[in-house]
């Protein structure tokens, strides 16, 4: 065999074993738990988001051609990736609660601000709004609100940055026993984008 035909030889094997590492054989091992990566996130099964098939934009006003998905994008020089969307509105908009539930949480941090959870009726599904520039009249933890109920304004609390007012905007897939902070991390753009909720 020429060094011409043994280069051949090897190319065609070699091509023959990346073919190969890309081809799944046999049944696909079951993992205990969902990989969490951001294309697991963001593509949930849709039978697990039936309740939440039905969230409302929570800033009064905003359409769904009017929102960006910022799910994914990096924060913090690309330390980490944004598991949320911003929905863009001035200062003093009414932020209105997404869905059913109750609130869980009132809580103040340097990241988000003045914020809030909202826990779905069924403990499946948290909603997590940031940024607030304030609370609504009255608002308190363990207190029952539908959709469309309001919650707060929208601000520029927390690391927003000054002017930089918008409401950040989470849900999370909560499994039994996840505390109001936990949950798995879910992109609610597509929820919201789609939804035939209008107020």
């Amino acid at each position: 065999m020429t060094r011409l035909g043994g280069t051949i030889l090897a190319l065609i094997v070699l091509a023959a074993i990346g073919f190969a590492s890309m081809v799944s054989f046999g049944p696909n091992v079951p993992q205990p738990f969902p990989m969490k990566t951001a294309a697991t996130r963001a593509t949930p099964p849709s039978a697990e988001l039936a309740s939440e098939a039905a969230l409302a934009i929570p800033v009064a006003g905003v359409t769904p051609d009017r929102l960006t998905d910022t799910w994914g994008v990096s924060r913090s020089g690309g330390a980490r990736a944004h598991e949320a969307i911003d929905i863009m509105a001035p200062t003093g908009t009414p932020v209105t609660a997404a869905g059913p539930g109750r609130v869980e949480k009132l809580f103040n941090s340097d990241a988000g601000g003045t914020t809030l959870y909202v826990r779905s009726p069924d403990r499946a599904w948290s909603h997590y709004y940031a940024h607030l520039a304030g609370y609504a009249p009255g608002l308190h933890e363990g207190m029952a609100v539908e959709r469309g109920t309001l919650l707060g304004f929208v601000g520029d609390t927390g690391n927003a940055g000054a002017d930089n007012t918008h409401l950040h905007f989470a849900i999370a897939r909560m499994r039994s026993g996840d505390d109001w902070h936990q949950g798995e991390p879910v992109n609610p753009y597509p929820l919201l984008a789609g939804s035939a909720v209008r107020r």
